[in-house]
């Protein structure tokens, strides 16, 4: 009875007015073979329909404006007028790819309040492209310009459907290559085509070069003829200090070069890098018949602030962690576009119900200069300069069991390639790490686990290491569908150990440095996510990510360093567990840790996860999480190929986000499915149980989890 009355009440037409239908489909019909997929056209469809939403009903529980009209989503009136222009603009778009003469009809169809539209399509003829003439100007070098590309020109239309996509497509080809060579003044809107179709469905092509714009006479016409650049002015803002030698260096038009427009757009690049000015105006002015002087105008933006960030977890069992960072940042500190950060951090985790704590404080500073130390500016022609990365940091670390003081410093390079692939490069990085006011019973234990033994451990860290990360997205929140892929590389020990013999031994046999041992192994990272955004206002989304890495000890070192072990669990992982929880293997958890310490040299993870818009700014998601992390030494937290499926961990949640485009908070609550660390035949854990403690975690984020 409770759900025939939830049906009831759930009409998605009840606030229509009389003779009002709600749209709740469009199809498209296509009778013929045509060159593309149905579902490029979805976009020219005047009105989009309304498919079944919870919100739909919210909105119809209440005939006037109020809280549940802002909560819920309106219905579509369906508008018999977009029909025909729909079918207007079907037509005008299908010969714009090469179909002429085609026909389309819309037919709508009721059912109830609801009304469903069909547009059928008949395509048009084609014409296949079998030879082209050329109509292009006699004077100057223009000729001897374009000819040199018409293989290109030929290989791009010849043989190839008649449409004025393509047309296009090749007009603005041909432009950028041209104004590439000095033709400052010339515009796709100076080519034109015609066609001459014949009876077989073949047609030859007439391209046409003129002298003058398609909006312009006859009158107008004036020789197409190459520029040079004449003066060269930057302009800034007086209040703020820069130095003029930096922006020469990353000015890449200079006098007396011929006019290109890559390098107007390299320089536009260059100078919004660096983050210092609000805006970059890059303004070409005719002087004379031949030359073109170049005004660079910067703005200024503010150089300085303040960033805030945030992560929280809690699990059934009362252990509480919080993870606040403070940062200060200057984009110009030292009047050159040299950007200085200094963050405060720290990692707190407490359990109420006893004086189990963790406490970790930390400080870091870093400074990216805007060049590539040992190189000048004219080594780099495009238009992005690699920066060169100074970075330095404290951290000390105070748990039951230990305390931990680590320093460390790095030099490297970052920047950004082919667009949407940055990168970060260090040649030389350093870790010092040292333990200090162990635990008596804790260090009984790493007497007995050479394997911890090793991990925990003072040590030096010192090699080098790699990150790549591509995102097709650019936005910080991002608002459609994306694709990212990241690979993370270390490289240590291998160049100190080129000096074994002349380095001190510990009664192990290891070799020492400043009375600590130095690591030796190599790690690597792999993650890969695609998020798929669809439905109305691309609320809806399905997002997803697989991860693998591998770290392998050698040499001078038995086991990983502590800090580059592997682990899962936590705000952007293994939803089901708190960080470094879960794992490794089927190992349960190590009792002599009284904050979760659970680590690996393996770690393979994958995640899904459905996000829906709810109401304003707040979305859903349900999300299901796959992964463990594996050791490489005997024992239940083995990496067995033959059997490591058996211990692969699941757990599945809930989350709710506040997405205000420019910055996303999270909160998830995952509950565990699978759990390997268990007893044969209690591994699987029942819905009766996810809410039981040690079942489940609670987590606070900023931004999404992957």
């Amino acid at each position: 009875m409770f759900l025939l009355f939830i049906a009831a009440a759930c009409s998605t037409t009840r606030v229509l007015r009389e003779g009002e239908y709600r749209l709740v489909n469009n199809v498209i019909v296509m009778e013929g073979p045509v060159r593309f997929q149905d579902s490029e056209l979805n976009s020219y469809i005047r009105q989009d329909a309304q498919k079944w939403s919870p919100l739909i009903c919210v909105y119809n529980w209440s005939r006037k404006d109020g809280l549940l009209h802002k909560v819920g989503r309106a219905p579509v009136v369906y508008d018999s007028t977009a029909v025909a222009s729909t079918c207007e603009n079907l037509e005008t778009r299908l010969e714009y790819l090469g179909y002429y003469g085609s026909k389309v009809s819309g037919e709508t169809t009721y059912k109830g309040r609801k009304a469903r539209v069909t547009y059928r399509i008949r395509p048009g003829k084609s014409y296949l492209v079998d030879s082209i003439v050329y109509d292009i100007p006699p004077h100057g070098d223009f000729p001897k310009d374009f000819y040199a590309d018409t293989l290109n020109s030929s290989a791009a239309l010849k043989y190839s459907w008649l449409s004025e996509e393509t047309l296009e497509e090749e007009s603005v080809r041909s432009t950028v290559r041209l104004r590439n060579l000095g033709y400052f003044d010339l515009s796709k809107n100076h080519f034109s085509f015609e066609a001459d179709t014949l009876a077989d469905g073949t047609a030859t092509l007439i391209y046409r070069v003129k002298e003058y714009t398609r909006n312009e006479t006859p009158a107008a016409a004036r020789p197409l003829r190459r520029y040079y650049i004449g003066d060269v002015t930057i302009s800034r803002p007086e209040t703020l200090p820069f130095r003029e030698k930096l922006l020469l260096g990353l000015n890449t038009i200079h006098p007396g070069d011929l006019y290109s427009e890559t390098s107007v757009a390299n320089t536009y690049s260059r100078l919004s890098s660096i983050k210092v000015f609000s805006s970059v105006q890059v303004q070409m002015t005719p002087s004379d018949s031949n030359k073109v002087d170049c005004g660079i105008y910067l703005s200024q933006s503010p150089v300085q602030g303040f960033k805030i960030k945030a992560e929280g977890s809690s699990n059934s069992t009362g252990l509480l962690g919080f993870s606040p960072q403070v940062s200060f940042y200057h984009k110009n500190i030292f009047h050159g576009g040299e950007w200085f950060n200094l963050a405060f951090s720290g990692d707190f985790q407490y359990r109420l119900s006893d004086e189990t704590k963790a406490i970790e404080y930390g400080i870091s500073a870093g400074l990216s200069l805007p060049k590539f130390l040992g190189l000048p500016y004219t080594a780099f022609k495009g238009p992005r300069i690699p920066r060169t990365e100074i970075n330095a940091a404290y951290n000390y670390q105070e748990r039951p069991e230990y305390n931990r003081a680590v320093v460390s410093a790095a030099f490297g390079y970052s920047g950004v390639s082919r667009g949407k692939v940055s990168y970060k490069v260090f040649p030389l990085r350093a870790n010092f790490v040292r333990l200090f006011g162990l635990d008596s019973g804790f260090a009984r234990t790493l007497e007995r686990n050479p394997f911890m033994r090793y991990a925990y451990q003072d040590h030096l860290d010192a090699g080098l290491g790699a990150d790549f990360y591509y995102n097709s997205s650019e936005d910080i929140v991002p608002q459609g569908s994306y694709t990212f892929r990241r690979l993370s590389l270390d490289l240590s020990g291998n160049a100190i150990s080129l000096f074994n013999s002349m380095l001190p031994q510990n009664s192990d046999g290891t070799r020492m440095i400043a009375g600590a041992p130095y690591s030796q192994y190599v790690r690597g990272e792999f993650s890969w996510g695609r998020t798929m955004r669809y439905g109305y206002g691309n609320r809806q989304a399905v997002a997803m990510r697989m991860l693998g890495g591998f770290g392998y000890a050698y040499g001078n070192s038995n086991a990983l360093p502590f800090e580059k072990q592997f682990y899962a669990g936590g705000a952007s992982s293994m939803r089901g567990w708190q960080a470094r929880a879960l794992g490794p293997g089927a190992q349960p958890a190590n009792t002599f840790f009284s904050i979760p310490s659970q680590t690996g040299d393996i770690k393979l993870e994958a995640n899904l996860e459905y996000r829906f818009g709810i109401f304003w700014k707040f979305e859903g998601a349900l999300f299901a999480d796959i992964g463990n992390v594996w050791t490489l030494s005997e024992g239940d937290g083995q990496f067995r190929i033959s059997d490591f499926y058996k211990t692969v961990a699941a757990d599945w949640g809930a989350g709710l986000r506040l997405n205000l485009q420019f910055i996303l908070i999270r909160i998830d609550f995952g509950m565990q499915l699978y759990d390997p660390s268990r007893e044969e035949g209690k591994r699987l854990i029942g819905a009766g149980s996810w809410l039981a403690s040690g079942n489940n975690a609670f987590h606070f984020g900023i931004g999404y989890p992957f």
